[in-house]
């Protein structure tokens, strides 16, 4: 059973399916962080697909016969509610939208979110008959349609909060494993609360860079559950197509 992660450096998912045996591989444009890369492709996804495989960033050259179950992890910057605020201009927040100009300091914003749909669409539309593609709260429940699922870390033994949406194609959704407290929280003087874990990866990192990874990464109780859910289950509905 061979098993792509999309849209992952960190390669936590593609350890976890690993783990169980799954002949798992993680695909970015960035070189991995997650010390496998004898077990990442390093170029444009859809290339990977198309080829079914390629050269890894080790230099290993590795082919499947099929991809049989797709979990992506498309970028959410323009994706995401949370950066709503930046598409259009600051003077125009009370004229309806149509009127409003675009935000000074980003022109371009509205055609890069169009372009990230068609990213997260054409994902979604490949051959590959199981899919699953997450995402924080934002454009897609609109433009594509409501997720079928929405998961906490604290539903599967990490104490944090992280609203994650699931957009899943042939795919059950995931029962919890483990639940446990909501995590521990900052509260600034302005009211504003985020939850400690986030504030962290604002606040540690080093670089822009650094802090997309810390904020994106897949915490590993929700990747153990993929990957020993969605694993068990497709492996068993390729071995009933087989009987």
């Amino acid at each position: 059973m061979n098993v792509l992660i999309a849209c992952e450096e960190s390669q936590t998912v593609c350890k976890a399916f690993r783990e169980l045996g799954f002949n798992a591989y993680s695909c970015d444009i960035v070189e991995c962080s997650g010390e496998h890369p004898e077990w990442h492709f390093n170029v444009d996804i859809f290339d990977v697909i198309k080829r079914k495989g390629g050269v890894t960033q080790s230099g290993n050259l590795v082919f499947v016969d099929k991809w049989d179950l797709m979990i992506a992890h498309p970028p959410c910057t323009f994706l995401s509610s949370s950066g709503a605020k930046w598409y259009y201009h600051p003077d125009d927040k009370d004229l309806p939208i149509e009127q409003r100009r675009p935000h000074p300091r980003f022109p371009h914003r509205k055609q890069d979110q169009d372009a990230a749909i068609d990213f997260f669409m054409a994902l979604y539309n490949t051959s590959i008959p199981y899919i699953a593609i997450e995402n924080p709260v934002g454009v897609m429940s609109s433009r594509f349609r409501k997720p079928d699922q929405i998961v906490q870390p604290y539903m599967f033994g990490n104490a944090a909060r992280k609203t994650t949406c699931l957009w899943l194609k042939g795919l059950p959704s995931l029962e919890p494993t483990e639940l446990v407290s909501q995590g521990e929280s900052i509260v600034f003087r302005s009211g504003k609360k985020m939850p400690k874990w986030y504030c962290d990866a604002l606040t540690n990192a080093k670089t822009d860079a650094e802090r997309r990874r810390l904020r994106s990464k897949t915490f590993d109780g929700i990747a153990r559950a993929m990957a020993s859910q969605w694993g068990t289950f497709v492996k068993h509905e390729m071995e009933k197509s087989n009987d």
